[in-house]
């Protein structure tokens, strides 16, 4: 992979990404994750353009899906230039002859570098987009979590931010939130790969990553927010809270106040996968996310399409 970095990095610099497609995430999770993925990454550049796949095997399954595992939200493919360079590299992978599963593609994603395929809705992710409220507005429309943050404070509780947490606090939010849904089939972090991913991840994020906490007396947690500042954009990627404060809404009182000052730096607020009922209380609008499902013979017959309209 090291050797695809410089032109990883060129080909970002030309299109959309997130944080899901930078370089040094995809490297991590290609590390920490080799127990369960072995990377089948597809490069393919010539005068016309340049294209990337970050393909993985799954070991489990079998099948293809892109680098990341559980913990990236939103995929796509590495392309500028011609067309038919993404279309080369699709029909490089479809010679494996595995199942493809993608989950999730963002809609300019889906119609910009997915157009060959069929893809199908799969989730919502909520947001607040600073294009349609500002701060004062945002406020004036949740008093109710307004009073909820004064009563934590009265309880003794202090919020505090930290630019470019530690490993360790990061690790300490996924631990809490382990503990906490312990008896929950469902919790992501109750894997330890998972949680030191999102540590290391934090530290090479460095200012990007943003920790906001509400603490009590003896600094312990009351909630957290683990979030990543892009342009224009603050992705508030995992939520946690202590529920023996649960009468007091903390998570959500956190998330409350946490928008509010991204509204004021003019950063939008995205919550991410899933229509939750506390973000779609928060939020003012919504992205349609995508899947793409296809086994190894539909993928093979649409690279052969695809080949076939290249000679054309």
């Amino acid at each position: 992979m090291r050797r695809l970095e410089p032109l990883w990095n060129r080909l970002l610099r030309q299109q959309h990404h997130t944080i899901f497609q930078l370089f040094s995430w995809n490297r991590l999770a290609a590390e920490v994750f080799r127990d369960r993925l072995t990377p089948h990454i597809v490069c393919v550049e010539n005068d016309a353009g340049a294209a990337i796949i970050p393909a993985a095997i799954h070991h489990v399954s079998g099948q293809l899906e892109p680098l990341g595992e559980t913990l990236f939200d939103y995929r796509d493919v590495l392309h500028v230039g011609d067309d038919d360079v993404l279309r080369a590299a699709w029909q490089e992978l479809a010679r494996i002859r595995r199942s493809l599963r993608v989950v999730s593609l963002q809609d300019e994603a889906a119609r910009d570098r997915w157009s060959d395929f069929h893809f199908h809705a799969f989730a919502n992710a909520p947001q607040v987009d600073r294009h349609l409220t500002d701060e004062r507005t945002f406020r004036a429309a949740h008093p109710r979590l307004a009073r909820q943050l004064r009563r934590l404070q009265r309880q003794g509780v202090v919020l505090r931010s930290c630019i470019g947490p530690r490993p360790e606090q990061i690790r300490h939010v996924y631990r809490a939130k382990r503990e906490q849904f312990a008896s929950a089939s469902d919790n992501l972090f109750h894997d330890e790969r998972r949680c030191e991913f999102m540590g290391a991840a934090a530290s090479l994020a460095e200012s990007s990553c943003e920790l906001f906490t509400l603490e009590d007396r003896d600094a312990a947690l009351v909630a957290a927010l683990v979030s990543f500042r892009e342009p224009g954009i603050r992705r508030c990627y995992t939520i946690y809270f202590n529920s023996a404060w649960a009468h007091y809404s903390p998570g959500v009182a956190l998330l409350y106040e946490v928008t509010a000052r991204s509204l004021g730096e003019q950063l939008s607020c995205d919550y991410m996968t899933g229509e939750h009922p506390y973000k779609q209380r928060l939020a003012n609008s919504s992205r349609v996310l995508y899947k793409v499902e296809l086994s190894a013979n539909e993928l093979a017959g649409i690279a052969s399409h695809l080949a076939a309209s290249r000679v054309a």
